[in-house]
């Protein structure tokens, strides 16, 4: 439909999909001139018979996008936390504009839904009291979901050593159990198990200690020639 210059509304009907987002009609017109979301209808008064202009319905095209865009954001972080990183990740799959994009995660991160040094302190916690990853693999993780390396460092720099230490034990242990063949392989394969995961090389030579793959055995020093410290 060719734009008008005035635009008044005839008719409103609310989207059969989305029951919270209306369309707009002018009179003898089968396509809706404006769809928009609720929240909008209502700050905007938009009911039958107000006449709007060409730039007041661009300008209320644009504030339904930037709402839709935080509307979006909210619903994506109820599922769990999120950085400002994944939420323009997210959002630009739903095909917003980039302004849009920004406006919701300034708007999150002013009301506090997202925090990039919060989420990086929760998840390096809640990744080391799970006792399966050291804080390399976890600094690893932060900057893929994209938390900066000083937030991350921040991060990890609050961590315990003494937890996770005993997180690098209880993991040794555990796979101890499950390897075969000879002390020496064994020990070795534990080593590199213990890194992959990212623990750095004290936490690995001190979890190693408390593991016993042959009473016959004792861990020496040039056993550490495998650790590479991180």
């Amino acid at each position: 439909m060719e734009e008008s210059n005035m635009y008044i509304i005839a008719s409103v009907r609310r989207d059969k999909k989305e029951k919270r987002r209306y369309h707009l009609y002018m009179a003898g017109e089968e396509e809706p001139f404006l769809s928009v979301h609720e929240d909008i209808m209502i700050k905007f008064r938009l009911l039958k018979e107000v006449e709007l202009d060409g730039d007041t319905v661009r300008h209320i095209k644009d504030e339904d996008q930037r709402y839709r865009a935080y509307v979006l954001s909210v619903a994506y972080l109820g599922v769990k936390p999120r950085t400002a990183k994944q939420i323009g990740q997210y959002l630009a799959k739903k095909e917003l504009d980039e302004t849009h994009i920004e406006y919701a995660i300034q708007r999150l991160e002013t009301e506090k839904l997202v925090d990039d040094e919060e989420y990086a302190r929760q998840f390096a916690e809640s990744r080391l009291r799970s006792g399966q990853k050291g804080r390399l693999m976890i600094r690893q993780e932060l900057q893929q979901r994209g938390v900066s390396k000083q937030l991350a460092s921040e991060a990890l720099s609050a961590l315990e050593r003494s937890s996770e230490l005993e997180a690098a034990k209880t993991l040794a242990h555990k796979k101890a159990r499950s390897l075969t063949g000879e002390t020496a392989k064994r020990r070795t394969k534990l080593m590199s198990f213990l890194l992959r995961r990212g623990f750095p090389g004290d936490i690995v030579r001190e979890a190693m200690r408390s593991v016993d793959l042959s009473s016959d055995d004792r861990w020496e020093e040039e056993d550490d020639g495998v650790l590479l410290d991180n």
